[in-house]
Order: structure tokens, then sequence, then C-alpha cells
């Protein structure tokens, strides 16, 4: 049997595939240049087959993109655990509420999944440098797994992003440019200049494997709730990879035979100063318009214009989900009540996810019965100035 049973690349507006050797960002149609997937010639492959695997994100290898595991670049990510927030449930009368605990991947956050990805890929089929905008985690996760790598790493973000990302990006080795902007101006300048300087671009959703990387908390929720998925999941959204990943996730899945047609409801979060999903969700549109004057100190959640925000819409719909806007204080009380009721001390992402359930339950979105998933993304200890 293969290591990867990865067969090719397919738009994910277009339609037309492409050799998975080739380097590539995103369909070349003429006006096209939608998100590319990678697919994979299903394996006879059992749950059990599974089980005694290393906990990372490349456990899951036949459906993951790496042809040899000599070409994986790897610091450990994945196998985050799953906790009961039994006492912050009990606030509610909601018995069967979860933390997806993120902050325990290399470099502080979910982030590591995706880039660890996207990294060996771009390795793998000859890159020479990689480049990136970011928010903060980000660019911290792409530093760490170049570092590894042994590829120079060029990261830009707004010059109003916390000082530690900075910090941790430079320490990696990697060269930061600080942009008076916004994380999709930083994306300009990196699409302005990659070619000239002969970087691979990794964006969000502007390469293949990032979401290959991030689809393996859908693989590991599965697992960790003995093979069913919880009805509702509650996730914070700056680009979506996650969510476009785990959705990805349970189709896969689905083909393989570990799990049924039953989907969770995928609730994504935003900032109210940042709200271009709950925008479009609200407006029945099928893309969002970039949100002007955008501010939330939650950095990965300060995107005014996802990639792949059609992805997004087109998953609330199908899962029968919805899109909630949260306040910065109302995330800080979220951070607060993770970290003094369950002992997590959350990103503001996760403040705004667990504050989201609160405003669900509130408007009927959310039954006190249901098996509710919250993300916590990353460690709050980044935010800490």
């Amino acid at each position: 049997m293969p290591f990867s049973h990865l067969t090719h690349l397919s738009c994910t507006k277009c339609g037309k595939t492409y050799d998975p050797e080739a380097l590539l960002n995103v369909c070349r149609e003429p006006g096209c240049a939608g998100s590319l997937f990678a697919e994979y010639d299903v394996p006879r492959l059992s749950r059990e087959d599974i089980a005694s695997r290393s906990r990372t994100i490349w456990r899951w290898h036949e459906l993951m993109p790496a042809r040899r595991p000599e070409d994986i670049i790897t610091l450990g990510e994945g196998g985050t655990p799953l906790l009961h927030a039994r006492r912050l449930g009990e606030r509610l009368s909601m018995p069967d509420v979860w933390v997806k605990e993120e902050a325990g991947n290399p470099t502080g956050s979910f982030k590591a999944r995706g880039l660890g990805a996207a990294v060996t890929m771009a390795k793998a089929l000859g890159a020479r440098a990689i480049a990136l905008p970011t928010a903060g985690n980000a660019g911290g996760a792409a530093a760490a797994y170049a570092a590894k790598a042994g590829l120079p790493c060029h990261v830009f973000m707004p010059k109003d992003t916390p000082k530690v990302f900075r910090i941790e990006c430079e320490a990696y080795g990697a060269q930061v440019t600080l942009v008076d902007g916004l994380i999709d101006d930083c994306g300009r300048i990196v699409a302005q200049r990659k070619e000239a300087e002969g970087w691979f671009d990794v964006s969000t959703l502007k390469e293949p494997y990032r979401v290959e990387g991030k689809k393996t908390m859908g693989y590991e929720l599965a697992e960790q709730f003995g093979w069913t998925l919880p009805d509702v999941i509650v996730y914070p959204t700056g680009g979506g990879t996650g969510l476009i990943g785990m959705w990805k996730a349970f189709d896969e899945m689905e083909r393989l035979g570990w799990i049924g047609a039953k989907r969770p409801r995928m609730i994504s979060v935003q900032a109210e100063g940042c709200a271009p999903i709950p925008k479009a969700f609200a407006e029945g549109k099928d893309v969002s318009v970039r949100f002007e004057n955008a501010h939330t100190y939650a950095s990965g959640l300060r995107v005014p214009k996802a990639y792949a925000d059609y992805l997004v819409l087109k998953i609330l719909r199908a899962s029968k989900g919805e899109a909630v806007t949260i306040s910065d204080d109302e995330m800080r009380r979220g951070v607060n009540e993770l970290a003094s009721s369950e002992g997590l001390y959350a990103a503001p992402e996760g403040g705004a996810a667990w504050e989201a359930v609160k405003k669900l339950l509130a408007a009927q979105k959310v039954q006190r019965t249901e098996r509710v998933v919250v993300f916590d993304t990353g460690t709050g200890y980044k935010y800490i100035d």
C-alpha cells in the first residue's frame, strides 16, 4: 500500500484538475483562481489500522499529501486533547460541552497543523523559500517549520500585531516585514513580490496543503468521540481553513466507512469589528465583501475578507449552521471564564467561541442537551500585553 493515496488536485470552483507533483498555488484557469484541494483514491483502511500510530497529523498518512515518510517536516503537531468543560457547562445546564484545546501544538496554536503540511509539501516539491502574510500565529508556525526544513521564510504582518509574534518569527530565523495595514495588505505585497523574489506563497487557501493539515482536527474529533461527530462545532474564523478542512475530513471519513452521513452544525465566529462572514451569511450572499475599518484585539480574527469565503459560507448553509459576532469585551470575558473555570488560558479567539455558545443558547439555536465542541485555537500567553 502506498504511503499516500494522493491522486490529483482539483479546483473548488471550476473543477479543473492538476498534477500533484507540481508546485501550485491556485487554479490557473482564466478568471477562476479557486482554491485547490488534494484528492485521494480512498484506500481500504480500517480504524484499527490507525489506532497504534503516533498521534500526530501524519498518523492519517494515507489521506495526507506527503508521498514518502522521509519528506515529512514535523515538530509533533496534532493529537491535542478534547476536554469536557463540566464547570462551564453546568453554568448553562449543558452537560455535553467540550473544548478542543489546540494551544498545546508546536508554536502554541492550531496553525502548526496547516503549516506543517504546507512546508512539508513546499520542500518536497522544490520550493526555495516561502512567504506569507500573517495576523500572528501563522507566521510563527511558518517560521518554525521553515527553520526545521532549512528554507528561508519571509513573513509580512501588520505593524500593530502583538510584539511577541514578531519576536517569535525572528527567533526562528524568518525575515519579518511590518506593514502599515491589515493582513490583506500584507498578502498583496507577497503576491506582488513572490515571482521576482522566488518565494512560494503559503497564504491561507492560496496553496493546497494547509487545509490538509487542518482537516486532521476533524479526524481527531471523530476518533475522540468514539467515531461519532458532535451536534455542533463552534469555530473562530479568520481565513476559515480549519472549518473547511474539517468538513473535507468528514466527507473522507464517510467514504472510508468510518462515520455515517450525519454532520455537525458548523458555527463560524467572528469579531464585531471584523465580521465579513456573518454579514454575508445574514444577507444570503455566496461571497463576502471586504469589511472596512476592521478592528479587534483578536489578531487571528482580523481578516477583512477570507480568500475562500465562498467555501465557508457554503459549509455553513449545508450544515444548517450559523455565523455569530462577538465583541472584544465579550471575548475578554470568555477568556477569563475558560481560565478560571476550566484551567485553560485561551487566546481571544477561543474566548469568542465560548461566548458564542451562550449567544446561540439564548437564541435557541443550540439546545442544552446537544453535544457542543468549542475550539480554542491557541494560547492566551501571546496576548498578555
